[in-house]
């Protein structure tokens, strides 16, 4: 027997079939959220042994291959060179933590509205820090974060570097200052701003879309009670 239809609002009738494909449709939408990479039609090069061996380790650690970096593998230079810089500002030695320069990259993102970065690297706040509120918090507004002293100083003077960064002098490095950075660590504070700040308008530029793996990742709170 054939399933009844439905009728819609102005007596249009709707086959429960239809509805079935109707959520199908919704469901490879969202499947499809993360592909094309980027709206520019850039071929893919060959990569070069180093990078096709980055990419290899990614898959290993991360389960797949983030989308800016397949987003910059039409240039081999031009992904060595953002994979080196990366790198060097999030990962190596730094009186900043990982974590905290993963904060800084959320809370710049937060002001350019880049949807990449934001969800890139708010699920790498939340994997730092074992807590899915701090990622939702600096996403949405920073200061509603329970912060420390140090992180909150940190953060106002990468979104003051932001969004005026004209204005930025001594009394903004003082501040810093006071909160126990050193001046190596305003340096890298900066560096990192000018990254993100960069990596957010290239991202929004070309409609670069993460990767539907970091949506999920994280949620659940790591963090004692």
């Amino acid at each position: 027997m054939a399933k009844p239809s439905t009728v819609k609002p102005g007596g249009k009738r709707l086959s429960s079939h239809n509805g079935t494909h109707a959520k199908a449709s919704r469901a490879d939408e969202s499947r499809a959220d993360d592909a094309p990479v980027i709206a520019l039609d850039l071929p893919a090069a060959t990569l070069s042994p180093q990078m096709a061996a980055y990419f290899r380790k990614c898959e290993e650690k991360l389960g797949f291959v983030p989308n800016v970096l397949k987003a910059y593998a039409f240039d081999n230079a031009k992904l060595e060179a953002f994979v080196a810089m990366y790198n060097d500002l999030m990962l190596a030695p730094s009186g900043l933590s990982k974590q905290e320069r993963e904060m800084i990259a959320v809370a710049v993102s937060s002001q350019n509205r880049c949807y990449y970065c934001l969800t890139a690297h708010g699920a790498a706040v939340r994997q730092y820090s074992g807590d899915p509120l701090l990622g939702e918090h600096l996403v949405m507004n920073y200061r509603a974060a329970r912060l420390s002293e140090r992180q909150r100083a940190m953060l106002d003077f990468a979104v003051r570097l932001t969004d005026e960064p004209w204005a930025v002098e001594e009394a903004d490095r003082d501040r810093l200052r006071q909160a126990g950075f050193g001046e190596r660590d305003i340096w890298d504070i900066a560096a990192v701003t000018g990254f993100f700040n960069m990596s957010n308008r290239l991202a929004s530029a070309t409609d670069m879309r993460p990767n539907s793996a970091y949506h999920s990742q994280a949620r659940e709170s790591t963090t004692p009670k």
